[in-house]
C-alpha cells in the first residue's frame, strides 16, 4: 500500500498541489480581486476549505471514484459505463455527446496546465529580485521545450522520484503553512462554514465574481477519477485525506494568516510564506513540482488519445510504448508536439500567470458539470438508486459546480475564449470522424455482398485455389470485404485457408484472455474470426494468432498473406454530413496511421486493394 499512496502522491495529485502557488493571489489582485480585509481573508479560506470538502473529498473521492468501469475511471469511462446503462437510443446520444464534450475540454486543460504551473513557479525568480523579471518567460519555454522533448524516452526512468519530491513538495507546503498559522491560529476559526456562508450572503455579487479565483483551488480533481486505474482506489483516498489535503489547507491557511499580518504580501503570498534564505530552494522545489504535475497532464492526454482511437472518435496515430513492464505508459508524438505548440504559445501571449487564470477553470467547470450529469444517470440506471435519493446528492453538487462555471464564464473575454475554441475544435474533429466511420461504413456496405450468399457460391462454383492462408481485414461480419473481391475479381484466385478478420473494441479498459478471440467455420476453408480488446490496450495481431496457435488454430506468418482495402474517399453533397466535414474527414483520413502499422502487421506480408468511395 504505501508505495501505491507514494506513487498516487507524485502522479495524480500534482495538479492541485501546485494550486497554491496562485490561487490565494488571484482571489484579491485578479480581474474581479476582492478588497483585501481581514473578513474577506477569513470568508476566501473558508470557502476554499470547503470547495476542498465537498467538491474533492465528497464529490470525486467518496462517491465517483465509485463508478469505475473495470477497475479503470476518467471521463470515457464514465461514458461508457453511461452508454450501457440507458436503453433510449436518443437520450444515450445526448450523454455520450456530453462526455465527449468533456474529453475534449480535457485538452484545453492539458495546454493550460503546463504554462500557468511552471509560469507560476518560475516567476519567484522575480521575487528573489525584479531584476529577473525580463528572464521568467525565456527560462519557462526552455523548462517546457525540454519537458516535451523528454516524452519520448518515456517516464519510466524518472517517475520513481516523482512521488518522493512531491511528497517533499506536500511537505514544504503545510511546514511554511503552520509556521505561519502559529503566529495567528485565530485564522483557523475559517474552517466554520458560518464564515463561507457570512461571505456568500454579505456580498453575494463580490462573493459570485471571486468563484471564478476560487475554483483554481480544485483544479485537478479529474486527475484523481482519470488515474484509478494506475493505484486503485484505496491508495488514491488514503494519500488524499492523510496527507495532500491536510497539506494544502496548512498551506491556504498560513498564507491567509500572513496576508492578515501584511498585506503588503499579497503581490507573492505563497513565496513570501518562506524565509529569505529559502526563497531559492522554494523555486527550484516548485518547479520540479510543476513540471511533475505537467507530466502527469501530458500522459493523461496521451492515455485519452488511445482511448478516443479504441472507441472509434479519432483516427489511427502512432503510438509508441516507452516501457517494456507498464502497459499504460506511452507516446504519441503528434499529441505531444500540438500540446507544446499549444502551451508555447500560451506562454508567449499571456506573458504571465495572472493572465492565464482568467483562461484557466472554464474546461475544469465544465468537466466537473458533465461528471455531475453522468454520474446521475450511474446512480438511477446501474446502481439503481432511488431517484429522489439520487436527485438530494447530485442537486447541491450540480449547484456548486454551475455557480463556479458561471463565475468562470465571465472569464470569456479574458482568456476564457480560448479553452472554449479549443475544446470546441478537438470536439468538432472527435464528432466527424465517428460520424465520418459510420458514414463509410454504410457505403461500403452498399458496394458489397452479403457473406453467405458469397460463400454458396464459392461453394457452387469453386475458383483455382492457392496454397497459403489469407487474411482479410473488414469492419462487416455480415458483408463481403471489398479487397476479397477485388482479389478473385482481378486474381481469379483464392488462397487455400480464408480468414475474415475483425476487430472489436469493448466499452471496459481490458479484456480477458480467454474471451479475445472468437473464431467460426463458414465453410468452404472460409474462417470468420472476431478479435476483442479493451479501450486501453492495443491491438496486435501476431500476439492474436499466437493465442488461437494455443486454441487449435495456428497461424504461420510466413505463409500467411494479409490484404487490406485502401479506400479513396471523396466529398459530395449526398445526404450524411455538412461538405465541410466530410472534407475535413477525407483530411483526417489520409493522416491517419496505416491498419497495417496500428495493428502491428508485418509490411512485408501485406497486399493492399484499393477502391474509391463517395461519402
Amino acid at each position: 500500500m504505501a508505495p501505491l499512496v507514494i506513487g498516487a502522491i507524485g502522479v495524480v495529485y500534482g495538479d492541485i498541489g501546485t494550486s497554491p502557488l496562485y490561487t490565494l493571489r488571484e482571489c484579491f489582485t485578479g480581474p474581479h480581486g476582492l478588497p483585501l480585509t481581514p473578513a474577506n481573508v477569513y470568508g476566501i479560506l473558508s470557502v476554499v476549505f470547503w470547495s476542498l470538502m465537498i467538491v474533492v473529498t465528497l464529490k470525486y473521492v467518496t462517491l465517483i471514484m465509485r463508478a469505475g468501469n473495470r477497475g479503470e475511471g476518467g471521463i470515457m469511462a464514465l461514458t461508457a459505463l453511461v452508454s450501457r446503462g440507458v436503453d433510449d437510443k436518443q437520450a444515450r446520444w445526448w450523454l455520450v455527446g456530453l462526455g465527449i464534450f468533456g474529453a475534449a475540454m480535457f485538452y484545453g486543460d492539458g495546454m493550460i496546465t503546463p504554462a500557468i504551473s511552471v509560469l507560476s513557479a518560475v516567476e519567484g525568480l522575480e521575487v528573489l529580485t525584479p531584476a529577473l523579471k525580463p528572464y521568467v518567460v525565456p527560462v519557462t519555454l526552455v523548462i517546457l521545450i525540454g519537458l516535451f522533448s523528454i516524452q519520448r524516452h518515456g517516464t519510466g526512468n524518472v517517475g520513481g522520484l516523482f512521488g518522493p519530491v512531491t511528497s517533499l513538495w506536500f511537505i514544504t507546503l503545510a511546514v511554511i503553512g503552520a509556521i505561519e498559522i502559529g503566529q495567528n491560529p485565530m485564522v483557523l476559526a475559517a474552517l466554520l462554514p458560518t464564515y463561507a456562508f457570512g461571505f456568500l450572503s454579505a456580498n453575494p455579487l463580490a462573493a459570485f465574481l471571486a468563484l471564478g479565483a476560487v475554483v483554481l483551488a480544485v483544479t485537478g480533481t479529474e486527475a484523481l477519477y482519470a488515474d484509478m486505474g494506475h493505484f486503485g482506489a484505496g491508495p488514491i483516498r488514503r494519500a488524499w485525506l492523510f496527507f495532500v489535503f491536510p497539506a494544502l489547507v496548512l498551506n491556504y491557511f498560513g498564507q491567509g494568516a500572513l496576508l492578515i499580518r501584511d498585506p503588503a504580501t499579497i503581490k507573492n503570498p505563497f513565496y513570501l510564506l518562506a524565509p529569505a534564505w529559502a526563497l531559492l530552494p522554494l523555486v527550484v522545489l516548485a518547479t520540479c513540482a510543476t513540471v511533475i504535475a505537467s507530466q502527469a497532464v501530458i500522459s493523461g492526454a496521451f492515455s485519452l488519445t488511445r482511448q478516443a482511437i479504441q472507441m472509434g472518435y479519432c483516427p489511427r496515430l502512432t503510438i509508441m510504448h516507452t516501457s517494456d513492464r507498464e502497459i499504460g505508459q506511452i507516446y504519441v508524438p503528434f499529441i505531444n508536439w500540438t500540446l507544446l505548440i499549444a502551451v508555447m504559445l500560451l506562454v508567449v501571449g499571456f506573458q504571465s500567470s495572472s493572465n492565464l487564470a482568467a483562461a484557466y477553470g472554464i474546461a475544469v467547470t465544465l468537466a466537473m458539470t458533465i461528471d455531475s450529469l453522468l454520474i446521475y444517470v450511474v446512480l438511477t440506471r446501474l446502481w439503481r438508486w432511488n431517484r429522489w435519493a439520487a436527485l438530494a446528492i447530485v442537486i447541491p453538487l450540480l449547484t456548486i459546480d454551475m455557480s463556479f462555471l458561471a463565475s468562470n464564464a465571465l472569464k470569456i473575454p479574458d482568456g476564457g475564449w480560448f479553452t472554449i475554441l479549443m475544446g470546441g475544435v478537438v470536439f468538432t474533429l472527435l464528432t466527424t470522424w465517428k460520424r465520418g466511420r459510420s458514414i463509410l461504413f454504410e457505403r461500403l456496405s452498399q458496394e458489397t455482398m452479403p457473406l453467405d450468399i458469397f460463400v454458396a457460391s464459392i461453394a457452387a462454383n469453386p475458383p483455382h485455389r492457392v496454397p497459403g492462408t489469407a487474411v482479410f481485414l473488414t469492419t462487416t461480419e455480415a458483408r463481403v470485404p471489398h479487397a476479397l473481391l477485388h482479389n478473385l475479381k482481378h486474381n481469379k484466385v483464392l488462397h487455400e485457408r480464408v480468414v475474415l478478420l475483425t476487430i472489436k473494441t469493448q466499452e471496459v479498459p481490458w479484456v480477458p484472455l480467454a474471451e479475445r478471440v472468437r473464431i467460426r467455420d463458414l465453410g468452404c476453408n472460409f474462417q470468420q474470426m472476431e478479435a476483442y480488446f479493451g479501450f486501453k490496450e492495443d491491438p496486435d495481431i501476431p500476439a492474436l494468432f499466437d493465442e488461437c496457435g494455443r486454441r487449435g488454430a495456428p497461424f504461420d506468418m510466413m505463409d500467411t498473406s494479409f490484404f487490406v482495402s485502401r479506400e479513396t474517399l471523396i466529398a459530395t453533397v449526398a445526404p450524411g454530413m455538412a461538405l465541410w466535414r466530410e472534407k475535413l474527414f477525407v483530411s483526417m483520413s489520409k493522416n491517419a496511421t496505416k491498419a497495417t502499422e496500428f495493428f502491428n502487421i508485418p509490411t512485408n506480408r501485406v497486399i493492399e486493394l484499393g477502391t474509391q468511395v463517395e461519402l
